[in-house]
């Protein structure tokens, strides 16, 4: 599973997930994705939130273990989640991740609750980052290691995907548009592979977009700024559309 930033800080206004808890100055505007490159370096790129370095402990059989019922109920556990986080800082006492574990049925043990509050709790503050476990069990963002008999949904890709920042509005984006590319994920894939001419696995900005919006799914230009901070770290004004979509379906 994979780990956020620890730290929930930029609103989102209209139909985004509110995942983000406290304000930041606003963004600088970015231009339109539409027919032109961008143009920003790497190094001078806005930065929304503070990267956290990944937990040690491997709580990936927990995670899988309660998966289904977090992705039944992500919304109600977020809004308790929020109802307690006072300070709003993406983060509550472990006490209250406890009841609101008992409320939801998660049907944790003693030693499995131990390991995953240790591994939210990034302060060390006996806080649990709230937004982070969320996240880690609605998305994918890592290929899952499977054994030469099981066939991969998406296959991997031929170069690895080297990832740009996990920022919070990165998963806000992503988790708003999940159910819809739950539903029609198969005809998508299609409709992204005969864009694809050359077979390269890479379709450019517009015509990603453009397959989105055949779908009803229309990205905000904040939301395709973020989903490309992720998947374009390089600037290449390309994006794998299989690591893409591996990220709802895994």
């Amino acid at each position: 599973s994979t780990s956020s930033s620890a730290s929930c800080t930029r609103p989102v206004t209209g139909t985004m997930l509110e995942l983000q808890v406290s304000s930041q100055p606003e963004r600088p505007k970015t231009s339109s994705y539409l027919g032109e490159q961008r143009k920003t370096p790497a190094s001078s790129r806005p930065q929304t939130t503070a990267t956290c370095s990944a937990p040690v402990l491997n709580c990936e059989p927990i995670e899988n273990k309660i998966r289904k019922k977090i992705k039944h109920s992500w919304r109600r556990i977020l809004k308790d989640c929020k109802e307690k986080d006072l300070h709003k800082k993406g983060e509550i006492p472990v006490s209250d991740f406890l009841d609101i574990a008992e409320k939801f049925e998660l049907d944790l043990s003693e030693d499995e609750v131990k390991q995953i509050t240790t591994k939210y709790d990034f302060k060390n503050n006996g806080k649990f980052a709230y937004c982070n476990f969320l996240q880690s069990c609605i998305l994918f963002l890592k290929p899952k290691e499977t054994s030469l008999l099981q066939r991969m949904i998406i296959p991997k890709p031929q170069i690895p995907l080297s990832p740009g920042p996990q920022t919070t509005a990165f998963f806000s984006a992503m988790l708003r548009i999940q159910p819809q590319i739950l539903h029609c994920w198969r005809p998508m894939r299609r409709t992204f592979k005969s864009y694809d001419e050359s077979r390269t696995g890479f379709l450019n900005i517009p015509d990603f977009r453009q397959v989105l919006r055949e779908y009803s799914i229309n990205l905000t230009e904040e939301e395709l700024f973020n989903i490309l901070e992720y998947y374009d770290k390089t600037l290449s004004s390309k994006i794998s559309y299989n690591d893409f979509l591996r990220a709802f379906l895994q």
